[in-house]
């Protein structure tokens, strides 16, 4: 599951990029749940929650439909 959770992520990136930002794979769990590390722009950005949830891990659920949750760590 990890290695389809970073073919995702790699179509999700140039997004993050072309704002200044990025996303880091750190962990995917047994029980599906995706830990990210926002960087660059998007590290400090007000609106990273709203990435995460509404960008990411819908993109992520849909791609990859065993993971079940996407956090920041």
């Amino acid at each position: 599951m990890k290695e389809a959770v970073e073919q995702a992520l790699a179509k999700v990136r140039p997004m993050l990029q072309a704002d200044g930002g990025d996303v880091e794979l750190v962990d995917v769990t047994e029980d599906g749940i995706v830990k990210v590390r926002l960087k660059g722009a998007c590290g400090s950005c007000p609106m990273a929650t709203m990435t995460l949830k509404m960008g990411i891990e819908r993109y992520l659920k849909k791609e990859v439909p065993e993971v079940t949750e996407v956090v920041a760590v």
